[in-house]
Order: structure tokens, then sequence, then C-alpha cells
């Protein structure tokens, strides 16, 4: 039991790790919760499919002290997205809108999905006819029947 838990913990405990540096941390708690949940919304350019909250990537803290810089000269949260947005682009948000740049992306797991379920779909098809189509003719059955027989009296082919 001992050792589930500690697997557990040393797989939880990096999720939980946090690369904001004590000196990127601002003095104004409420100013570092809004900071916090707006890093979690854009993604590492660098670390692809990180948060710039938990990467330590050079870049990451870049973006971080934007974040907060913005926050501190007086932005809302929506406004600082903005900011970072129209910099980087879609790549940037964690959870990029639906517009037709960005449609494949969307779209492209369902698509896949579909195609999966399709060629299942078919394979099984396909394997249940072989299965159908395999099937002996009358004149294979009686040699068959016959070999048999001859195997059960003794004898050989």
């Amino acid at each position: 039991m001992r050792a589930v838990v500690l697997a557990v913990l040393l797989a939880v405990l990096p999720m939980l790790a946090q690369a904001v540096e004590p000196d990127e941390i601002l003095a104004d708690p409420a100013l570092e919760a809004r900071a916090r949940v707006i890093s979690k919304q854009l993604r590492c350019v660098v670390c692809q499919n990180q948060d710039i909250d938990s990467s330590n990537a050079g870049v990451a803290r870049d973006l971080r002290l934007l974040v907060r810089e913005r926050l501190t000269a007086g932005d809302s949260n929506a406004e600082v997205v903005d900011y970072i947005h129209a910099r980087y682009g879609d790549f940037v948000l964690l959870k990029p809108p639906f517009t037709r740049r960005t449609v494949v992306l969307w779209l492209a797991p369902l698509v896949l999905i579909f195609a999966a379920v399709l060629t299942g779909g078919l394979s099984l098809s396909r394997a249940r006819r072989r299965r159908t189509d395999a099937a002996l003719d009358p004149e294979d059955e009686a040699r068959i029947a016959a070999a048999m027989d001859r195997y059960k009296q003794g004898g050989s082919e």
C-alpha cells in the first residue's frame, strides 16, 4: 500500500510544481492570483502543450513577467490575454477560438475518430465476409468426412 501511495505522489508532484520563480511573484496577492489564472490559459510557445505557469522555458518566464507587467499597469484579465494573443497569435492560447483559421484544429480529432470507426467497421465486415466465403462446398466436405472415417478406422490417406 505504501508503494502505491508513493507512486501516486511521485506521479502527481511534478504536475503540482510551478515554474514561477520567487522574483516574479507580485506583492499584491489579488494581482498574483489573477496572473496565475491568466498564466494557466497561455501556452508556452517552446514547450507547446504546457501552460506558461508551469514551464521553465525562458520565453515562458518572459510571458509571465509580461502578464504581471500588464496587470500592474491596470489591464483586465481579458486585456492581458488579448495583448499577448495579438502578438503571438492563436497558438499561444491553450483554448484557441473557433474561427475559420482554427476550424481544422477543432475538427481534426472528430474526423480522426470518425475515420478510425469507419476503418474498424470496414475491417470487421471484411472479416465476417471472409468467414462466410470460407465455407466448404459439399464435394470438399465429403472428402474430409471420408478422410476422417479412414483415420478413425486406423488407415491413412
